[in-house]
C-alpha cells in the first residue's frame, strides 16, 4: 500500500458524487488489514497467504474472484504522476527490485479514467433528463422521460460498481510500488552499500576471545535453554548484571536523546494492523517479520516507529509545532522468519527484545538535514561507549519500501568475527506521513497576505524519519565481547557506570571477591 514521496495530490472522497468530480486530481490509497482469524486467546501468529485466504469472510469471500476486499483506510496517491513520470517509476521499481507491476498499474488507471468519463457522461445526460421533467409535459412526453432516467440510473449504478472495483484493484496492485529513492543511494544489492564513516579500530586481544554466548553462560547472565522450553527458539532470560545492563542501556539512550531536545515515550506495544500498514510494513506472506493476534485487527508491534508513527494520526499540525521529536522505549517482537545459522546464535537476532528508538516529524525542506542529525546522534551514542564501528549508505536494494534514504551503523563483535548490525536510520519522506494521514499547515509569510475569505494556507504533509539509538541485545553482544578480560570478567564503559550503581566491571562469580 505505497506511496509516493512525489505525489502532490492528497483530496480524499468522501462518497462517489464527490470522488468523480475529484478524481482526475486525487485517488485515495484504501487498503484492508491482512488478517482475521479464529480466535485462540492472546495467541500471536505470523501472518501467511493461507491465512490471508482463510480469513477473507470478515470483508469478502476469498474464493470470489469477482469480488474485492474493501479498503478500511485512505491515502493519497497520484496516479497520474506515475503515468507522467513512468520512466522514472520503472527505473526506480528495478533499481530496489521491487516486485511492483507498473505496467498493470497503468493499465488498471486508464480503464478507470474510461470508465470515469462515461460515468460523467451518463451523469450529465441524467441531469438533462430531469431538467426536462421540470416544465409542462404531455403524459407521453413525461413517461418517455421517465423511462429514459430509468435505464440511465440503471447504466450508472452498473458503471459505478465497475469505478468502485477498479479503484479497488488498482489501488491493491499499487500497494507493491516503493517511494522513490535518494539521488546519491548506490543503486544495487548490498554489497553495492558505501562505506560513509568509519569509527575505532578492532580491539585487540592477548587472549583466545570468547563469543557473547560463552561470556554469558560463565558470567551467569543469560539462560537460553529454560526460555526456549518456556517460550520456545530464540528467546531468552537475563540474569544478574545482565539485567541492570538492559536498564542501564535504555535509561542511558533515553537521557542523551532527551539532551539533544527529544520528547521520551512509552507506547503501546498492541497496535491496529492497519497501523502497521500506514507506517509501511507489508506482513504478508511467510516471511513475515510480524506477529499478528488471532481474530483481531491488532498484532504486536516490531518497532516503537509503528505507535509513535501513529500518535499524529489524521491530524493537522501547526507549522510552528515542528520539528516533533520523540525517543521511544517499547518492546519488539519479530518473528525472524528465515533466520538461522550461526550468524544469528544467541541475543544477535532474536523474537523479542527492547530498544529505545527516535522518531522525527518535520517540515519537507528539513528531512534531509534531520536525517544527518539523527545519524550523527547514533555515531556519538556509540562512539562514547568505545565501539569499532562502521556507517554505511544502504544500496537500493536494501531499502524497505518506505526509505528514501537509509544509512545503517555496523559494530564490530569480536567473539562473532564480524560486524553486526546494530542501528539504522530512515528518511521515508511523506511516504508515512500521507498514509497516516499527517499534515501541517504552513504559516503565511510577512509579506503575503491572505485573500479574503481565506484563513489559512493549504496544509503539506510532513516528513517522517527514524533511528535506533539502542537495539538492547545487539548493544550487550558488543559490550560483552569488545570488552570482556582474560580472567573472564567485562568492563561496563564509563558512560554506562552511573546507569548502573556505579558497578564498573562483571566478575565470574568465583572470583567476585
Amino acid at each position: 500500500m505505497v506511496l509516493l514521496h512525489c505525489c502532490r495530490s492528497a483530496t480524499s472522497f468522501h462518497s462517489l458524487k464527490t470522488f468523480s468530480r475529484t478524481f482526475s486530481k486525487t485517488l485515495t490509497f484504501r487498503l484492508t488489514p491482512y488478517y482475521s482469524r479464529p480466535l485462540l486467546p492472546l495467541v500471536v501468529r505470523p501472518l501467511s497467504v493461507s491465512a490471508v485466504q482463510t480469513a477473507g469472510a470478515a470483508t469478502t469471500s476469498a474464493t470470489d474472484d469477482s469480488k474485492v476486499v474493501k479498503p478500511q483506510w485512505k491515502a493519497a496517491i497520484d496516479f497520474k504522476w506515475i503515468r507522467d513520470n513512468k520512466e522514472a517509476v520503472a527505473d526506480n521499481i528495478e533499481n530496489r527490485k521491487s516486485s511492483a507491476n507498473l505496467e498493470l498499474v497503468l493499465e488498471l488507471y486508464d480503464k478507470l479514467l474510461n470508465v470515469q468519463k462515461e460515468v460523467e457522461r451518463l451523469r450529465a445526460e441524467r441531469n438533462v433528463v430531469a431538467n426536462k421533467m421540470k416544465g409542462k409535459l404531455e403524459p407521453s412526453e413525461r413517461q418517455k422521460l421517465i423511462e429514459e432516467g430509468k435505464n440511465l440510473k440503471e447504466a450508472l449504478v452498473t458503471l459505478e460498481e465497475d469505478l468502485l472495483k477498479l479503484t479497488d484493484e488498482l489501488q491493491q496492485e499499487a500497494q507493491s510500488v516503493p517511494n522513490i529513492t535518494h539521488p546519491d543511494v548506490p543503486v544495487g544489492g548490498e554489497d553495492s552499500s558505501t562505506v560513509r564513516k568509519m569509527v575505532g579500530k578492532p580491539a585487540e586481544f592477548s587472549f583466545a576471545v570468547k563469543d557473547h554466548v560463552q561470556l554469558g553462560k560463565e558470567l551467569d547472565l543469560f539462560d537460553f535453554d529454560a526460555a526456549a522450553e518456556v517460550s520456545g527458539s530464540k528467546f531468552y532470560y537475563l540474569k544478574n548484571e545482565a539485567v541492570t545492563l538492559e536498564m542501564a542501556l535504555v535509561n542511558w539512550a533515553v537521557s542523551e536523546a532527551m539532551k539533544r531536545g527529544f520528547t521520551p515515550l512509552t507506547t503501546p506495544e498492541i497496535v491496529r494492523s492497519s497501523v502497521v500498514e500506514k507506517c509501511g510494513f507489508q506482513p504478508r506472506g511467510t516471511n513475515t517479520q510480524v506477529y499478528s493476534i488471532e481474530n483481531s485487527d491488532q498484532c504486536l508491534i516490531g518497532t516503537a516507529e509503528i505507535p509513535v508513527g501513529g500518535i499524529h494520526m489524521d491530524s493537522i499540525l501547526s507549522e510552528s509545532s515542528l520539528p516533533l521529536k520523540y525517543v521511544a522505549f517499547s518492546h519488539c517482537f519479530r518473528t525472524e522468519a528465515g533466520a538461522a545459522g550461526a550468524a544469528t546464535r544467541g541475543l544477535y537476532r532474536v523474537h523479542q527484545f527492547s530498544k529505545v528508538e527516535m522518531f522525527i516529524l518535520c517540515r519537507p525542506d528539513e528531512s534531509d538535514s534531520y536525517h544527518e542529525e539523527l545519524i550523527e546522534i547514533e555515531e556519538d551514542l556509540f562512539s562514547s561507549l568505545g565501539f569499532h564501528f562502521k556507517t554505511l549508505d544502504m544500496a537500493s536494494q536494501d531499502l524497505g519500501a518506505p526509505a528514501y534514504r537509509k544509512f545503517d551503523v555496523e559494530a564490530w563483535m569480536p567473539g562473532l568475527g564480524r560486524y553486526g548490525e546494530i542501528s539504522s536510520a530512515s528518511n521515508c519522506t511523506d511516504y508515512q506521513s500521507r498514509r497516516l494521514g499527517i499534515r501541517y499547515r504552513p504559516e503565511p509569510s510577512a509579506s503575503s497576505s491572505p485573500k479574503k475569505g481565506k484563513n489559512s494556507a493549504p496544509t503539506q504533509f510532513v516528513h517522517t524519519l527514524n533511528a535506533t539509538a539502542c537495539a538492547v541485545p545487539r548493544m550487550i553482544v558488543c559490550l560483552l565481547e569488545n570488552f570482556q578480560q582474560e580472567d573472564g570478567s567485562v568492563i561496563i564503559p564509563e558512560p554506562l557506570r552511573p546507569y548502573m550503581g556505579g558497578l564498573q566491571i562483571i566478575k565470574p562469580k568465583h572470583i567476585q571477591n
